[in-house]
């Protein structure tokens, strides 16, 4: 596995996919922690996606898995946390790619767009497959000097 520790979290619209995350993590012995929600009961997707992003930000050890209807809530507020490269993942294609070419720390679901099976296919794949480093480091660079920067491009080649 190419990290330590496992965040999770997702809204009442994601609740129901990250149990059965948590079941696979537990049956396979990886190492997580919940951030909430803890119902199916209404809430806000942005409470529990900004709290996993902070804590993957605080450690480069650490992955995120966030859960909502759509997928798409949840992977707007992490990517607004510095450090937090989070995808939104609908295909094995796209849970690879998002390491090996983005070196995404946190993967991004919908509840209501991908069923179980297809997610933990996905999981497994995102914790599996490193970064290729190469030209895409210096792609996942001018995005962190975007960050640091607050969006501003300080030259043409940021």
């Amino acid at each position: 596995m190419q990290f330590d520790f496992v965040c999770i979290g997702s809204d009442h619209g994601g609740f129901d996919l990250k149990k059965i995350i948590m079941n696979y993590l537990n049956n396979n012995k990886i190492e997580f922690k919940d951030f909430g929600t803890f119902s199916q009961k209404s809430v806000d997707y942005v409470d529990y996606a900004f709290l996993v992003a902070q804590e993957v930000a605080k450690n480069k050890k650490n992955c995120g898995i966030l859960c909502c209807s759509s997928g798409i809530g949840v992977s707007i507020v992490a990517n607004k946390v510095p450090g937090v490269r989070a995808a939104l993942c609908v295909s094995n294609f796209h849970a690879e790619f998002a390491r090996k070419h983005n070196n995404a720390n946190i993967i991004c679901f919908g509840q209501k767009v991908s069923n179980s099976e297809q997610v933990l296919d996905m999981i497994n794949i995102f914790l599996n497959t490193g970064f290729d480093g190469g030209r895409h480091e210096n792609r996942v660079n001018k995005i962190l000097n975007l960050e640091k920067n607050k969006g501003e491009c300080i030259n043409e080649r940021y």
